[in-house]
């Protein structure tokens, strides 16, 4: 069976530990997009971590982790990963490298950094990982494969030089910085080759046998449904696919129709780094409170280090990030933050110029838009450490049962804290 563990919304719902979970009962899990420009924060037996290009899996002893051809690959990122967890005592990991995916090249960083810097006010709030020129390229058919690493160097140094020619443009010409030198891409990819050739596998291939095999196979997205290029707010979205139905893509090997669980992550309240729509969104104290006591060490970026931007539930843009998905079950994370509230205000509707709505609309109208809040009852307790979602307080419970309805689809799940017990099952 194929499940796909998703975000509703705009990011750091906490897919990680829902994926972390669920490796407990699977056979392999694959990172089918994005690359490091996005942090799973995940809390177990082992210690804190925060992966950015790991699959979430790494941690369960006997699980194939696949890095698949959707993913931006960071080889320097890569390895710092590897070795900053086993460091802290996990096994090494059963990892492999899909020959089909592609490097993230350090001009990549380096033109997300000027880009952003010229940009300067209209910049949009960059990792500045190198993702969208990494993307932009990999589109434009000027990407370097991981397999072509292993072909001839006749062949690397011709398409080198291709690449040279228009980057070297934006180099001199837009950013007024020296040009690239073809001898040390070519060092840099001869490096890269050597490090990453132990991990490197035709990964399409085994996932299509382990499908015909009927292994459980996890597909792990990153950021959410808000931050697609094409269902989300564009232009203040991620530059790949974070929605469940790209995973059959960019993990390689998986018929669509394979995909039969899809588990869409909703936080309890709301968060997003970077710019773009954000309905929900709140300020000044009540912010910080909330971002305070948010996450397990607070609402601040795995990444980036960034303070999050928070608001309060947007069962709008939720509601619509599960139907963007197909999701199957969500599973709630975070509901023990809210427990300091006498009143949980949440987001039921918007009103677009004067008249209420129950859709999410597109970016140009959703600038327009005002939250319409209902105001729930708070339950004024401490709730981590509660095993069954039975035992909550009566108004924990109805707050996620409001959810629920206005999401249409089952909360299966529920966070109430950062560890991997910290979980009910519904």
């Amino acid at each position: 069976m194929v499940k796909a563990i998703v975000g509703a919304c705009w990011g750091d719902e906490g897919k990680g530990k829902i994926t972390d979970i669920l490796a407990e009962d699977s056979d392999i899990v694959v990172r089918f997009q994005g690359g490091s420009n996005a942090g799973h924060t995940i809390i177990n037996n082992y210690g804190r971590f925060a992966l950015h290009q790991l699959p979430s899996g790494i941690f369960r002893k006997n699980i194939l982790n696949i890095i698949g051809n959707g993913v931006a690959l960071s080889v320097e990122n890569f390895i710092d990963e590897l070795k900053a967890v086993t460091e802290q005592g996990v096994p090494m990991p059963n990892i492999l490298i899909s020959n089909r995916c592609q490097i993230v090249m350090p001009y990549h960083k380096a033109l997300d950094g000027m880009e952003e810097a010229r940009l300067a006010s209209k910049s949009f709030g960059s990792t500045k990982s190198g993702i969208a020129p990494f993307y932009s390229d990999k589109y434009a058919k000027i990407g370097f494969q991981v397999s072509e690493l292993f072909g001839s160097k006749e062949d690397l140094m011709e398409k080198i030089d291709h690449v040279l020619d228009l980057k070297n443009v934006l180099y001199t010409e837009l950013y007024k910085v020296e040009p690239l030198d073809r001898e040390e891409i070519y060092a840099k990819l001869m490096e890269y080759k050597e490090l990453i050739a132990p991990y490197v596998a035709d990964t399409f291939t085994i996932l299509h046998n382990a499908v015909k095999e009927g292994k459980t196979i996890l597909l792990e997205g990153q950021l959410g449904s808000l931050k697609d290029p094409d269902l989300g707010i564009y232009p203040m979205v991620t530059s790949s696919s974070p929605v469940a139905g790209f995973g059959a893509v960019g993990a390689g090997g998986i018929p669509p129709y394979e995909i039969k669980e899809i588990y869409t992550v909703v936080k309890a309240y709301s968060s997003a780094v970077g710019a773009g729509e954000f309905v929900s969104e709140i300020f000044g104290d009540e912010a910080e409170e909330l971002r305070k006591r948010g996450g397990d060490k607070g609402e601040y970026g795995a990444t980036t280090g960034r303070p999050r931007r928070v608001g309060w539930l947007d069962l709008v843009a939720a509601r619509y990030g599960c139907q963007v998905q197909g999701a199957t079950g969500v599973a709630m994370t975070v509901l023990d933050a809210l427990g300091y509230l006498d009143e949980i205000p949440v987001c039921v509707g918007y009103e677009l110029d004067g008249k209420q709505i129950d859709y999410f609309p597109t970016t140009t109208e959703l600038k327009r838009c005002k939250p319409i809040f209902e105001k729930l009852p708070g339950w004024k307790c401490d709730i981590r450490g509660i095993k069954k979602f039975e035992d909550l307080p009566e108004n924990a419970r109805h707050y996620v049962e409001f959810a629920e309805k206005h999401l249409g689809v089952p909360v299966c799940m529920v966070s109430n804290g950062p560890a991997r017990e910290d979980i009910m099952y519904r």
